[in-house]
């Protein structure tokens, strides 16, 4: 295929040469009248703000210009399908669970699984079959479900419907794609593959092996993680006959928006190219950089970057090393609190932070100027504050964060609830799930049995900082179980 190509860029090229216009959504009419405060921030996104059908394309999309960019996504990577979403993989994830597994049959998950796919859970009323992550209880970190572990998930549950991975983690870590899809196929079910932080993977041989070259059926990426795409930009790929794509494309097309955005769409169209035609070499200097960073923020005091303690037999079958990863506890601080210094002296955020660690995701976009950046000013935080040390946080044992699941979360979320104290909800089944952000990860899913460990967990875990946003009581002094009656 043509991959100098980028049909939708181009046709939003020809849209603006051709100074077409609408009587027709959006009202802003590229940019026509719009407030000058607007339009000195946002005139560029304005002017390439157009109808995807009528406007980029005729009312019947004649010219195929998004059927065409998705087929040169797929053949740019190697799958047999592939399907733009501009409502971001959260969405995409679920359009997934519901086409594997909704109506009939449950999912065996990872319970390191994103909150999306506990939305998902809730969305449909797919039955969860928990395969608990590995945990490093020294760290408090968890690592991908093993292939062990899913195989005794299907030998526990013969009748699910498929199975659900997320790798990479946030943190760069990365399950064994390959022997897990095996494993799935051998009982005649499709493997999906939560790949959100992985859309820059089929373009080089030095990052983890990508879902679709590792077997599995489906994976969703979100290309504004680790692409150069709007955020939300996010890609469904299929491969393989375990899959009813047309059934996936309904879903998710109850799912989606009718008014798709077409700078998401062209923004994926363009990176694409980008990466046939210069993805390799990019990503060359990316993990050159990346290396250079991580020697670099290896030298700082207290400051240990991870990468041995992420891999082996006990642990993560890979690693992505533009995800660098920092555990911060011998400073005596935590990554709360080096992240908050950084955004207010240096002006330099940091995605996900938790109590012990920081992380730097590292793009084609860095170069050896932000990294220096990155550096000095963790070099000054070091030699300029004297942490004080945090209040301790109530870690939880692996054991006490395998909770029972003892209701359906669609049951648990919609049923009969009530509110009551943070202290009075051990005991009680949770109907609202409650997650620290980033990364995303629940501590409690709606359905589960809470235990004293989780509460003092989250107890002690926001005294220090931890952001947990989704509770309907921000503050988390109450929360929603369901009701006894």
């Amino acid at each position: 295929m043509d991959h100098a190509r980028a049909p939708i860029l181009d046709a939003l090229a020809d849209y603006q040469r051709l100074g077409r216009y609408g009587f027709t959504p959006p009202g802003h009419r590229q940019g026509r009248n719009v407030d000058p405060r607007i339009l000195e921030v946002l005139g560029g996104a304005m002017r390439a703000d157009v109808l995807a059908s009528p406007g980029l394309d005729d009312r019947l999309s004649r010219e195929g210009h998004l059927t065409h960019a998705e087929e040169l996504m797929a053949d740019a990577v190697g799958a047999e399908w592939a399907f733009f979403s501009t409502c971001g993989s959260s969405l995409s994830v679920k359009a997934t669970m519901l086409a594997v597994a909704g109506g009939d049959g449950g999912l065996i998950l990872g319970r390191d699984s994103h909150k999306s796919i506990v939305a998902g859970l809730v969305f449909s009323g797919v039955q969860p079959y928990w395969i608990a992550p590995r945990w490093d209880a020294e760290r408090h970190f968890s690592h991908p479900p093993s292939p062990e572990q899913v195989r005794e998930g299907w030998e526990r549950h013969p009748d699910a419907a498929g199975a659900l991975i997320v790798s990479p983690s946030p943190y760069g870590t990365c399950a064994d794609i390959a022997a897990i899809a095996d494993i799935c196929h051998e009982h005649g079910k499709p493997l999906i593959v939560d790949e959100a932080w992985g859309a820059h993977l089929p373009f080089h041989p030095d990052l983890p092996t990508w879902a679709m070259d590792a077997g599995a059926d489906i994976c969703v990426v979100s290309v504004h993680k680790m692409g150069s795409g709007f955020e939300q930009g996010s890609v469904f790929h299929v491969q393989g006959d375990l899959i009813d794509r047309d059934r996936l494309k309904l879903c998710a097309d109850l799912l989606m928006t009718t008014s798709p955005n077409v700078l998401l769409y062209a923004a994926i169209d363009g990176w694409r190219r980008h990466m046939v035609q210069h993805g390799r070499e990019l990503l060359d200097a990316a993990l050159e950089t990346a290396a250079k960073a991580r020697s670099a923020l290896a030298r700082i005091p207290g400051i240990t970057v991870m990468e041995d303690e992420l891999l082996g037999v006990e642990a993560s079958h890979d690693l992505d090393r533009l995800q660098v990863l920092m555990d911060v506890s011998p400073t005596g601080a935590t990554g709360y609190d080096i992240a908050d210094w950084l955004r207010t002296n240096r002006r330099l955020d940091l995605g996900l932070i938790d109590h012990r660690r920081i992380l730097a995701t590292l793009s084609t976009s860095d170069d050896q100027t932000t990294i220096d950046a990155l550096v000095d000013a963790l070099t000054a935080w070091r030699t300029t504050i004297t942490p004080t040390p945090p209040p301790p946080i109530d870690l939880p044992s692996p054991r006490d964060l395998q909770l029972e699941q003892a209701m359906l979360p669609r049951d648990a979320f919609f049923g009969p609830c009530e509110t009551v104290p943070l202290d009075q909800a051990p005991g009680r089944i949770a109907a609202e799930q409650v997650t620290p952000y980033p990364p995303g990860i629940p501590v409690l899913v709606p359905g589960e049995l809470i235990d004293k460990a989780v509460i003092d967990y989250l107890r002690s875990g926001t005294a220090v900082g931890m952001n947990v946003p989704d509770p309907a009581d921000s503050e988390l002094r109450t929360l929603r179980v369901v009701s006894l009656e």
